[in-house]
């Protein structure tokens, strides 16, 4: 069956007369939540909406959405800083954060407004308060119980702390946010995805940055070359960072705060930003009571996302493995078409894409080089790089970087890793390549549009097949 066929004519319209009873109900209305209930509706059900804030959730509100304004705004900071190298007499006088803030605060009102008339328009009913599940098919709302013949739960994440006290000079990505100010120097606790994003960002605005890393490199899921084009890029650009050694803790008084590591060594800095990741937003919702399985916060689903309990399904951050809000989207239509009977194709975490906006931009999906000859055998792995330099547009937007594919000897291509100005834009194409098993020399053969940083994927492909253009 077409995975599209119930969205044509054939498809009921969804009953809301009964308002208290629906063939799905969902709780949590970010990402993974809203995603499926508008699957869902298309498919025919009555759908529930549950959310206790605001509809968008994390990514919308305080997560990819807000930094990513942040991020072009450091960018222009940035850009304008460097444009006389170009015959570009520009200065930057100063940064409002403050409008900043209103700039950022705009793109989200927009995007939210949006998405609660898109909700409306679609006959999803939307549910607004504090929901737990009490029963195997039901939630209650504020005291109020919702029936479902099917319950997809989606509560998403909340910033880790380790315990941390978060006030004044302590905060997370969701306090650093609602700043209205730049303080002139900033410690950033975590070197993965948020902390790197936060730290390319105040250094563009002019912030000192230290990022604190306990783990011996930054972005440490990315694969080594990635890495070390970054703490090159990094220490290039004046970002501090230590890394290998694990915080003790962290002080803060009226003038600052101090971090200080296990090895003795002492931090301190105008603020902190704990930066540590994300854990599961799980606590108090009755999961446990209704006999659903918990590890470390996480529920625990099979392979096709069903919990194992009566119609119960988890999807999103909840659920291990990577926290993105596009797993959300995936996970979330992937319920509504297994409700539906569809029998949707199962996306490993693997081959869901995956970008850090900081600069330079990081891009990936696959298998990265260590991963890949763990699982195939090292002397079955072949692996190429195309370097940026040899590129025009990269020449012209003033990046270094590369481009890393990983194949199998003699076979598809398993992993695509690139670092660069805007190389996040590139990630489509890499995720083709391996979803679909590609060969290097099939797709050496795409003509890739020039000048374009496009380009450096083809590139790598036709060095991969043996057959190198400009390497």
């Amino acid at each position: 069956m077409d995975l599209f066929q119930s969205t044509q004519g054939s498809a009921k319209v969804p009953d809301t007369a009964t308002a208290q009873e629906f063939d799905i109900l969902i709780l949590g209305g970010g990402s993974a939540g809203y995603s499926s209930a508008l699957r869902a509706v298309q498919l025919g059900f009555t759908v529930g909406l549950i959310e206790k804030e605001k509809l968008g959730g994390t990514c919308l509100h305080t997560g990819c959405i807000p930094t990513k304004a942040y991020l072009h705004a450091a960018e222009l900071a940035e850009e304008s800083r460097e444009a006389s190298k170009y015959g570009v007499n520009a200065t930057v006088e100063s940064i409002d954060m403050g409008k900043v803030r209103d700039y950022k605060d705009g793109i989200v009102a927009g995007k939210f407004k949006g998405l609660s008339g898109l909700l409306k328009m679609k006959k999803v009913t939307v549910i607004s308060g504090e929901g737990k599940l009490t029963a195997t098919d039901t939630i209650t709302v504020d005291g109020t119980a919702y029936k479902g013949k099917h319950i997809i739960l989606a509560s998403g994440s909340v910033s880790k702390t380790f315990g941390l006290e978060i006030r004044d000079r302590v905060l997370t990505s969701t306090e650093a946010l609602q700043m209205d100010y730049l303080p002139k120097s900033a410690i950033v606790l975590g070197g993965g995805v948020i902390g790197s994003e936060f730290a390319s960002m105040w250094n563009s605005m002019g912030v000192e940055v230290t990022i604190i890393e306990g783990l011996p490199h930054l972005v440490p899921n990315e694969d080594p070359s990635i890495i070390k084009v970054l703490e090159r890029e990094f220490k290039k650009r004046g970002i501090k960072f230590n890394t290998g050694t694990l915080f003790e803790k962290v002080e803060q008084d009226a003038n600052g705060a101090k971090v200080t590591l296990a090895d003795g060594k002492v931090f301190e800095a105008d603020i902190v930003l704990v930066a540590v990741g994300r854990g599961p937003n799980t606590a108090g919702f009755g999961y446990e009571e209704q006999g659903l399985t918990m590890d470390r916060g996480f529920v625990i689903t099979n392979e096709r996302l069903h919990t194992g309990v009566g119609n119960i399904y988890a999807i999103g951050d909840i659920v291990p493995g990577v926290q993105l809000a596009h797993r959300g989207y995936q996970q979330g239509r992937f319920v509504a078409e297994e409700i539906a009977g569809l029998n949707p194709q199962i996306v490993e975490d693997v081959n869901i894409p995956k970008v850090t906006f900081c600069e330079p931009e990081i891009a990936s999906v696959g298998y990265s080089q260590p991963k890949a000859e763990e699982k195939f055998g090292a002397e079955n792995i072949e692996t190429t790089e195309y370097n940026l330099a040899g590129n025009g547009k990269s020449a012209i937007l003033g990046t270094g970087g590369i481009v890393k594919v990983v194949r199998q000897k003699d076979g598809p291509i398993v992993g695509v890793h690139a670092i660069g100005k805007r190389m996040g834009e590139q990630i489509g194409e890499a995720q083709m390549w391996v979803v679909w098993e590609a060969f290097p020399e099939d797709v050496a053969q795409f003509i890739h549009a020039h000048p374009t940083q496009n380009e450096s994927l083809g590139e790598a492909a036709m060095a991969l097949a043996g057959a190198p253009l400009h390497g």
